[in-house]
């Protein structure tokens, strides 16, 4: 009975530690490599519109950059959305200062990390 008392607890630990923390304003995150061609819940501009604008084609440019949370929006149905900004100042593809994400779907897909 103290085994499965003692596991029970120590399994109730472990739940609580690996619960997820709200995203909060200037938690720095890392933007990853998209398991698709494209960022499915970071909003960035579709490809033909990069091409268009005569800036990089690819997405390439963003992999591994360090972003800040400058906003925090709850949706009605529940979603967590983040407002992102390059951490150095920079802007992304070279004229958008922002972009919006899904931060807890796009944290589950790997298209960013938290950094501690």
């Amino acid at each position: 009975m103290k085994k499965l008392l003692f596991t029970i607890i120590l399994l109730g630990s472990y739940v609580i530690s690996s619960a997820q923390n709200p995203p909060k304003v200037g938690d720095q995150l890392t933007i990853k490599t998209p398991n698709a061609h494209t960022f499915s819940y970071i909003k960035f501009p579709k490809p033909n519109i990069l091409i268009k604008r005569g800036t990089v084609d690819r997405y390439k440019s963003v992999y591994e950059n360090a972003v800040l949370i400058d906003a925090v929006e709850t949706a009605k149905n529940g979603d967590t959305y983040v407002i992102l900004k390059k951490k150095d100042g920079s802007k992304f593809f070279g004229y958008l200062s922002e972009v919006k994400a899904n931060y807890n779907k796009a944290l589950d897909a790997g298209e960013i990390a938290t950094t501690k």
